[in-house]
């Protein structure tokens, strides 16, 4: 990993992109974007999330984020740590999901071939960390995540994709709330 993608300052407000192993559309289900949504609320909460912008696509997450904590990597750690175990606990129950024996097949193959992985794995192990020094790059960084799925073809404004923060920023709080209030560059 070079210097470029890792956590320096650990008070600095980060841009963060991390998707599923082998890039897997798992978040198809209601059910699973829930849980997603439910670990954000809990993060913020409870481990100093600062969330100013995100996006869940079908297979990777975006977000701008900070660590009030001032622990930014053991704070995405413990979101995908926990987020993984629930995901897979909510597909092998699931009755609805008939993709269940490939996606654990797909998680298990994945997670064999990693030495720290003890039996299935869910996210691709690297965020790529991008610190945002400049309201430039904070606007440039957002924008991005708001375009995803426009640029995906899931939507013609970013708006329409439920769980994107283009919606808080169109005055809509009704899926995530995020601290926009804190986006002046001084306050990161």
């Amino acid at each position: 990993m070079t210097r470029k993608y890792k956590f320096h300052n650990k008070s600095a407000a980060y841009f963060v992109s991390f998707a599923t192993v082998y890039w897997l559309d798992i978040f198809i289900r209601q059910d699973y974007f829930s849980i997603l949504e439910e670990s954000v609320a809990f993060c913020r909460a409870e481990k100093g999330m600062e969330v100013f912008a995100y996006c869940f696509m079908p297979s990777h997450i975006h977000f701008v984020f900070r660590s009030d904590q001032e622990d930014p990597s053991g704070l995405l750690r413990d979101f995908k740590g926990y987020t993984a175990r629930k995901l897979i606990k909510e597909i092998e129950e699931n009755p609805q999901e008939s993709r269940k024996e490939w996606l654990l097949w797909m998680l298990e193959r994945a997670g064999k071939k990693k030495s720290n992985v003890s039996q299935r794995q869910l996210w691709q192990q690297h965020n790529k960390p991008i610190e945002l020094w400049s309201n430039k790059v904070i606007k440039q960084k957002i924008e991005y995540i708001h375009n995803n799925p426009v640029e995906a073809g899931f939507v013609t404004d970013p708006v329409d994709w439920k769980y994107s923060s283009a919606r808080n920023y169109a005055e809509d709080q009704t899926i995530l709330k995020i601290d926009n209030e804190n986006m002046n560059l001084g306050m990161l």
